[in-house]
């Protein structure tokens, strides 16, 4: 398998993330909404809950869109798809951490975390298009602390930008599909 076949059957595998950043998003939104009406407490305990969610919930909607929510078998790219979940689940001890200490700095420090994840997603699907959702989302963290945000809006913003390059990816993927037609090295064994 080529690396550039590795790209493809992840990316076919598991339509480009956007079934992941669909189910990230609505976490955040779920967060949003328990920060708005409970207590940001609360919302960062629903954000961390709904993240827990997101792989089987990306993997049902995959599945539903007629993919197979998963890479094939010794394809190369998924070492890095795990290592950078590992990172991720590293980095939330962190994250809490803040969140006892100042519960307004939670929201953008999960944006930062998240959004060097994504960074790799670059070189797992081979899409730019995760470099520019990396740089929103550390945008948005920036953007969040520096205007002192409450944590319901950071957690509706991070919801909106996912839902966002959710849409974005999963209409870049139909266009490749529909250009290049669902090719045999990007299917999942």
């Amino acid at each position: 398998m080529t690396f550039a076949d590795a790209q493809r059957n992840m990316r076919f595998g598991y339509f480009s993330g956007a079934p992941g950043i669909a189910a990230s998003a609505l976490a955040w939104l779920v967060a949003g909404v328990v920060a708005s009406w409970v207590s940001a407490s609360a919302a960062v305990i629903a954000l961390f809950v709904g993240g827990m969610l997101i792989h089987p919930v990306g993997v049902v909607l995959a599945k539903a869109l007629g993919r197979p929510g998963k890479h094939a078998a010794g394809n190369p790219l998924g070492a890095l798809a795990m290592e950078s979940t590992v990172l991720l689940i590293l980095c939330l001890p962190i994250t809490y951490a803040v969140s006892r200490f100042h519960v307004q700095w939670f929201f953008p420090a999960m944006l930062l975390v998240i959004g060097g994840r994504y960074l790799t997603f670059c070189t797992l699907y081979g899409m730019r298009i995760y470099w520019a959702f990396g740089a929103a989302l550390a945008l948005a963290a920036y953007l969040l602390m520096t205007a002192r945000a409450e944590p319901s809006t950071g957690a509706w913003v991070g919801g909106a930008i996912e839902a966002a390059f959710a849409a974005i990816i999963f209409f870049s993927a139909r266009r490749e599909e529909a250009t290049l037609g669902a090719q045999a090295p990007g299917r999942a064994s």
